[in-house]
């Protein structure tokens, strides 16, 4: 198996949500571990946050899986149960279509970064807590809407 060279993969900052929604992700870098090396079933990234950073809005999935691993840092998820301290080696599951809505944010004042691996499938809808969005992935083609479906 190939070891996979990280400094030949781009890194990416920004988030693809809509505005106001997309502001703040600057602090955010991700690199695409899965896709890069060929991978087509699920996906893998690398995902770097700098301090005050968060990786994505509260969300949750109706068909995918999710699951990261801390691997370096500090850093905190966010659910609906409150928060919890992640440190290198602390692993999270997200169930498809557990509607416990969740986030990884920085709140320390050093980087941290985990690895997240989350399934392929044709057609996703992911569902945003904390404001009115969701997003439909149809083909890897993101729709993101409002909850009842009308545009921003």
């Amino acid at each position: 198996m190939p070891k996979i060279d990280l400094n030949a993969i781009p890194h990416r900052t920004g988030s693809t949500y809509p505005a106001p929604h997309n502001a703040g992700f600057e602090k955010r870098r991700t690199q695409q571990l899965g896709k890069s090396a060929g991978l087509t079933q699920f996906g893998a990234n690398l995902v770097t946050l700098a301090p005050g950073g968060m990786a994505s809005q509260r969300h949750w999935h109706q068909n995918q899986d999710e699951f990261l691993v801390v691997v370096a840092g500090e850093l905190v998820q966010i659910d609906d149960h409150g928060e919890t301290v992640l440190r290198p080696g602390d692993c999270c599951a997200y169930p498809a279509g557990d509607e416990t809505c969740h986030h990884i944010v920085n709140k320390s004042d050093a980087n941290g970064s985990f690895v997240v691996v989350g399934t392929h499938t044709p057609a996703e809808t992911a569902w945003y807590s904390d404001i009115d969005m969701k997003v439909a992935v149809t083909n890897g083609h993101y729709a993101f809407t409002k909850k009842d479906g009308s545009a921003f």
